[in-house]
Parts: structure tokens; sequence; C-alpha cells
């Protein structure tokens, strides 16, 4: 029980730093256009060659 009482605290505390990264995240706007990305690859190649 006494772990119990140390690892719930440790649990909380990594699951609010997971929340708040990914809020920070789609706040910041790295979600925004997921497609574009994989679209832009094939005519980087394009150009390149």
């Amino acid at each position: 029980m006494n772990s119990f009482a140390f690892l719930l605290p440790i649990a909380f505390l990594f699951g609010a730093i997971a929340l708040t990264s990914f809020l920070w995240s789609v706040r910041g706007g790295r979600f925004d256009d997921l497609d574009g990305a994989s679209q832009r690859i094939p005519l980087r190649d394009e150009r390149e060659g």
C-alpha cells in the first residue's frame, strides 16, 4: 500500500505533463495539415531529379 501511495501521484504527474504537451501542440498548429506533408514528399523528389 505504501508503494501505491508513492506511485499514484507520479502517474498523475506524468498524465498531466502528457496532456499539457498534447494541448500545447494542438494549439500551436502541429496537427493542422496532416496530408500536406505527405503530398509534398513526391513533389520534392521530382524537383530534385
